[in-house]
């Protein structure tokens, strides 16, 4: 498989989902890329590639040795919190360090002074968009590889154990997990392949909410508004306000948890703003959702009862505890590595996966690394050879599950 052109193809989709839909999946491209997979799938062999209602795609490569049912899974669409369609993306040439120009005619460059992660792929290939969009690779990366090693291993006369191959759509808006067949799936356990630089192994993540504040106001004329105005948006600034400073994602960084504003909308007569709430600590991430309630009623004790309503709903739980009696599933990854020449780097998500669900549904499921890095953003890249490497790791947990076990 040209891996390069896949990822290209996988990317050119508009895939970004959408809080605010009530449908599975969220946007109709994800869908549109869903049955496109299915065809290459399909393509490649994998005869009972399927999508189901829901936009999940599955797909099984056959087992031709006794060993366990390996899970590969990733997700399809892509964060909302940068553009994600009309995606240029191109490769470069090798890179040898400086800038990389990434729009010419609007003087957009990929600097090292702001991401000095870049001088860690001197002499790799990068793959980059035109600075207007974000890439992709979270989590088109995961998808390119999974299929790089599903057409891999259908083309070895090596023995295998069956892999079992799983899309979702929604993951960014925390509902990737949602309607995952984990029955019909059938693996004995799974990797989600939707992390970042190349090494990377995690089985650790946020315990993660979803939280809205809906301020309700009371509009009149300014002029005669002393002592009857409400304003709503002045209101969604002061609960703001309430929240601990220091205690946002630009202000933290490991096991550090934190109140993440993602948008704000409001006018005099009603304001509503949507966060994340996350800690890697059960009982800071239950304080954290109880003090962001706690917020609204302060402001109902303020201004009346009924002025703010709080909405607080759990997203998914830090997979850890559900991994740590399977760490053998941690273990594999990190031999696989090794034996492709890279070193395995044990590192906490800041962040979530599917995995962290599936998990606690009984389908222990640790995170792969993608290569991909400043995910999220118009400066997201990937070098094409970690992106290979990812290919040839999954590849390698693959065989050496089917190997005889040394007593």
């Amino acid at each position: 498989m040209d891996l390069a052109a896949q990822f290209l193809k996988l990317v050119s989709y508009p895939t970004t989902s959408d809080e605010e839909s009530a449908t599975c999946p969220s946007t109709p491209g994800q869908l549109t890329l869903a049955k496109a997979i299915v065809e290459d799938m399909k393509a490649m062999g994998i005869a009972d590639a399927f999508v189901d209602d829901h936009g999940y795609v599955y797909g099984t490569v056959p087992a031709t040795a006794k060993a366990p049912t390996i899970g590969l899974i990733a997700h399809m669409d892509t964060s909302p919190d940068a553009k994600g369609e009309d995606i240029r993306a191109r490769i470069t040439e090798p890179y040898e360090g400086g800038d990389v120009i990434l729009n010419e005619a609007q003087d957009i460059r990929l600097s090292p002074k702001e991401y000095p992660v870049l001088e860690n792929h001197l002499g790799k290939h990068l793959i980059v968009t035109d600075g207007t969009t974000l890439l992709g690779a979270d989590d088109k990366a995961g998808v390119a590889a999974i299929l790089a090693c599903a057409d891999a291993l259908l083309h070895t006369d090596k023995p295998h154990g069956a892999v079992r191959i799983g899309f979702t759509p929604d993951e960014e808006v925390g509902r990737g997990a949602d309607l995952f067949d984990v029955k019909g799936f059938g693996a004995d356990y799974a990797y989600t392949v939707d992390g970042g630089a190349l090494g990377e192994i995690e089985y650790e993540n946020f315990n993660a909410a979803a939280a809205t504040v809906v301020i309700h106001g009371k509009s009149i004329h300014p002029g005669s508004a002393r002592g009857k105005m409400v304003n709503a948006a002045l209101l969604a600034m002061e609960f703001h306000q309430l929240l601990p400073v220091y205690e946002t994602p630009a202000a933290t960084d490991g096991y550090e948890g934190f109140y993440h504003l993602t948008h704000m909308a409001g006018e005099v007569e009603e304001a509503k703003l949507s966060y994340i709430i996350r800690d890697h600590d059960a009982e800071k991430f239950q304080r954290r959702c109880e003090f962001f309630q706690k917020a609204a009623d302060f402001l109902n004790e303020k201004y009346g009862a009924g002025t703010a309503e709080a909405t607080v709903t759990e997203s998914y739980r830090n997979m850890k505890e559900k991994i740590l009696p399977h760490m053998y599933i941690v273990d594999a990854a990190k031999a696989a590595m090794e034996a492709c020449g890279v070193t395995p780097k044990v590192v906490p998500i800041r962040g979530g996966t599917d995995g962290a669900r599936l998990s606690y549904e009984g389908l222990p499921c640790p995170n792969l690394c993608t290569g991909g890095e400043n995910f999220h953003g118009r400066f997201e890249f990937i070098p094409l050879e970690d992106l290979q490497k990812v290919a040839e790791i999954l590849e390698r947990i693959i065989l050496d599950a089917a190997k005889p076990s040394e007593v």
